[in-house]
């Protein structure tokens, strides 16, 4: 339902690389969605069609409707001409497609497939970290070329922000170890849930809390507001997100030596990294604060209403 009425809105209103590409990502995320209805028997076989569905999502597919949210956040906010942006997100588009479906191999390596995988995805797994890449540099350009002085701050710092994050959760924390032979040691250690947890917060939560501070003052009619209590919201979410990801990169790797090298087993591995796993959870109390504080400060009191010459969006906007 929810492609059939965006589908349509896109056909009957004006046409932008920028949607296209974001329908294109949206449409494909439905159809590898699907291969997690095929559940065969053998285990090597199901996780094969497993990191299509988890993969492609995140490194490929995801990765064709950030940019476009992003072109979109940019060119609301920097004054910067569609087609210079438009022309960013086709380079980006290209390389998150060229590096992420075959970078799939990475999650190939000791699941029972062939070989070739191994220099395969060691490769283009490493290539992943140039659209990323891309995507900070393609930020910051716009933002330093742009001429408009946007009042909404809050949601220039959580666009700025999610660029940047994303690279170095999804793009240098992934790299730190994609490689065969680095991974044969740290996979399904907390070097792992480090990375997940900055390239999420990077890739998703954070562009999510963009679009949100820039649509909802236009949907409520009002000035951008409460812009202080959102700005602390992201940095306090920011900096406990940091935190918690050093602190399981320590954890994972004490985990690989404890675990992988000395070959102690899994329970008195984690007993030892019960210090790190209690530091986690105090950065957690504090992203939990930091929502709050944004719910609140996107969803509560707003004071100054929108001139009565303002107009809304229309959804083809």
């Amino acid at each position: 339902m929810f492609l059939f009425n965006t589908s349509l809105t896109m056909l009957k209103g004006r046409k932008t690389a920028i949607n296209m590409v974001l329908m294109l990502g949206l449409w494909l995320a439905a159809v590898f969605w699907l291969f997690a209805f095929y559940n065969p028997d053998n285990l090597a076989l199901d996780k094969l069609w497993w990191w299509w569905i988890v993969h492609i999502w995140v490194e490929g597919v995801w990765e064709l409707i950030m940019a476009s949210l992003l072109g979109y956040l940019l060119i609301k906010m920097t004054g910067v001409d569609r087609e210079i942006i438009e022309k960013w997100l086709y380079v980006i588009v290209g390389l998150a497609l060229f590096s992420g479906l075959l970078g799939t191999g990475h999650h190939y390596y000791w699941i029972g497939t062939p070989g070739y995988w191994q220099p395969i995805g060691s490769i283009f797994s490493t290539l992943e970290v140039i659209p990323f890449f891309a995507m900070v540099v393609f930020a910051f350009y716009m933002f330093w070329k742009g001429n408009r002085n946007h009042p909404n701050k809050a949601a220039m710092l959580w666009t700025m922000g999610c660029a940047a994050v994303a690279f170095f959760g999804a793009g240098v924390w992934g790299f730190m170890h994609t490689l065969s032979w680095i991974n044969y040691y740290t996979h399904g250690t907390q070097i792992t849930a480090a990375h997940g947890h900055l390239a999420f917060y990077g890739a998703y939560v954070m562009l999510i809390m963009g679009i949100i501070t820039y649509a909802m003052p236009q949907l409520r009619r009002v000035q951008p507001y409460n812009q202080v209590l959102n700005m602390w919201a992201f940095w306090i979410m920011t900096s406990a997100m940091w935190f918690m990801t050093f602190t399981l990169t320590f954890a994972g790797v004490v985990q690989t030596h404890l675990q992988r090298v000395l070959g102690m087993n899994f329970m008195q591995v984690q007993d030892q990294l019960n210090l790190f796993y209690v530091m986690r959870f105090g950065t957690g109390i504090f992203v939990g604060i930091a929502a709050l504080m944004f719910i609140y400060a996107v969803f509560g009191p707003a004071r100054e209403q929108v001139p009565a010459t303002s107009r809304p969006l229309t959804a083809t906007e």
